[in-house]
């Protein structure tokens, strides 16, 4: 046990001194000072107030251009900035208009970092394709992004906002707003799902939003949904495009690396895809439990030893032929083959209501936005590990849950049951969601009883959906890729789709939901595409038996 103990103290001592020697070189040589003030009152959110003096402390060790100066509520620059909640963080204020209101912890770390370092070199990265949709703004945009230290998809859309104020100071000005430090705002806003973006007190994004379609739901004061890239966008030459950054995807990287050949991966949205909104993953080999978010932030940095990734990036199109055109909302790529690893999406009940309070109320993580509801009584629909999963989490988190579910026992598996059952959560069986209730969020659902044939009504302030994944098969059914019955990708035993240099792996094929499954079929695939790529079976005088 000793040397388990002795083990587990070096990994994480090395892993903190990866982490130092990264913020070292991220802030090594950073010209501009960042002055901040920070608002704070004892007695209100104290907790938060102590982490943001941790945080920033901690960040000022590698960054020393980093001022920091505290005021009380009760101060003068408190009325001079319009400040009246704690903790209140403003950034460089008289250059931007930024402010954080809570604290940046958790996964919003990462973002107070990106931040600093935006601020420090006065530069953001921001795409050419963004660049020109943001000089067009002609009119004052005061933007609100609410967060949750517990989201990862949260802290891409707080970058694309803080991009857009820190690039027009002049007319843009940003609010990032911790719900779980004022639930009081998010109720407001019914913003109970989270990220969510306000532009001018309309929303224009809810989810993370690859940087230009922010940018253009911004300008246009409402959600966008498709960013055309311009024709003279920058062209990547490749031989494997791997599309999606979950488990498949990234091995896949790793195994076409390893072979020899140049791969990308390009994700949407954020990398890892279910793995990383996973409260808890059991028995992934080599790890009896580990959080499903710091396994992918394992499993990203081993493929970034050996792909590269372009996160954010949303694949707009895919043209067959030699080379393969991959364009996505930010450039091209020319590719010999490519991998779709896409994924599934969580299925939506499909009843009344649940579309127009989706965010107000309904979720589809409970990692997310699981800590707002601490306290309220909520449901979780769904009956399988991940359903059982996410009510343990909830309850774990003070949430009052209730296991609502359409058959007559549970799917999961028996220890998880067994949990479910030693923590007291109750379960309602044999019971659908037939109505989801509620003039701005949820207040109440109608529930069918298949057994007794009644229909009841049960006041709750949350319902919480897992019942399973739909695949992502948009891209496949515009190349003409055969789809099974089931609605997945058909493909042969070597993942080749009946579309020359097209293959696939992971859950869009298909089969048991398992993230070793996954990263089991991403490696056959890279192998595979090795392969036919020395002897391409799509060529008639080349072709594999």
């Amino acid at each position: 046990m000793a040397q388990i103990g002795e083990h587990g103290n070096r990994a994480e001592n090395e892993e903190e001194a990866q982490a130092e020697a990264q913020l070292k070189d991220m802030f090594r040589g950073m010209p501009h000072d960042v002055p901040l003030m920070l608002f704070t009152s004892p007695g209100k959110n104290d907790v938060f107030c102590d982490a943001a003096r941790q945080i920033i402390r901690t960040v000022r060790g590698f960054a020393p251009k980093i001022g920091l100066r505290e005021f009380g509520l009760d101060h003068k620059m408190a009325k001079q900035w319009d400040v009246t909640r704690s903790p209140t963080l403003l950034f460089d204020p008289d250059k931007y208009r930024i402010r954080w209101l809570g604290a940046p912890v958790g996964e919003e770390g990462k973002t107070f970092v990106e931040t600093i370092a935006m601020l420090g070199f006065r530069q953001t990265q921001l795409s050419p394709e963004s660049s020109k949709v943001l000089v067009d703004i002609d009119a004052q945009r005061h933007i609100k992004v609410f967060v949750s230290p517990t989201c990862p998809y949260c802290p891409q859309q707080a970058v694309n906002a803080l991009k857009a104020a820190i690039e027009r100071p002049d007319i843009i000005s940003l609010e990032i707003i911790d719900i779980q430090a004022n639930p009081d705002l998010a109720d407001d806003y019914s913003a109970q799902s989270v990220p969510q973006a306000f532009a001018n007190e309309t929303l224009i994004g809810m989810g993370a939003q690859p940087e230009e379609l922010f940018m253009l739901s911004l300008a246009k004061l409402e959600p966008q949904t498709v960013f055309i890239p311009d024709n003279d966008a920058e062209e990547i030459e490749t031989d494997l495009v791997i599309v999606g950054g979950g488990p498949a995807g990234l091995t896949a990287g790793i195994y076409a690396a390893r072979s020899g050949l140049k791969a990308v991966v390009v994700e949407r949205g954020a990398l890892g895809g279910q793995v990383a909104t996973t409260p808890v993953v059991e028995n992934y080999p080599g790890l009896t439990q580990v959080g499903g978010k710091t396994l992918v932030d394992i499993m990203v940095s081993h493929a970034l030893e050996y792909a590269k990734i372009f996160p954010g990036e949303a694949v707009m199109e895919i043209k067959p032929g030699d080379p393969i055109i991959v364009a996505t909302n930010r450039r091209r790529f020319t590719a010999r083959a490519v991998l779709l690893a896409t994924g599934a999406e969580h299925r939506h009940l499909g009843v009344p209501g649940e579309s127009r309070l989706s965010g107000s109320g309904i979720s589809y993580c409970s990692t997310c936005d699981g800590p707002l509801f601490k306290g309220k009584k909520v449901i979780m629909v769904g009956g399988g590990d991940s359903a059982v999963t996410e009510a343990l989490h909830l309850h774990n988190i003070g949430a009052d849950v209730t296991v609502v579910h359409r058959r007559n026992r549970l799917r999961a598996q028996d220890r998880l049951i067994k949990s479910l059952s030693d923590s007291q959560v109750p379960t309602i069986f044999n019971t659908e969601v037939r109505e989801i209730r509620g003039r701005d969020r949820v207040e109440e659902v109608l529930l069918y009883n298949h057994r007794s044939q009644e229909e009841s009504l049960l006041s709750v302030d949350g319902v919480f959906v897992a019942i399973g994944y739909a695949p992502t098969v948009e891209l496949a059914r515009a190349l003409g890729i055969e789809i099974t019955p089931e609605g997945y990708i058909n493909r042969d035993a070597r993942h080749r789709t009946n579309v020359p240099g097209i293959y696939s792996a992971g859950d869009v094929e298909g089969g048991y939901k398992q993230i070793v499954t996954a990263a089991g079929q991403g490696a056959e695939a890279a192998l595979a595409i090795f392969e036919d790529l020395v002897n391409p079976y799509w060529r008639k005088n080349g072709a594999l038996d």
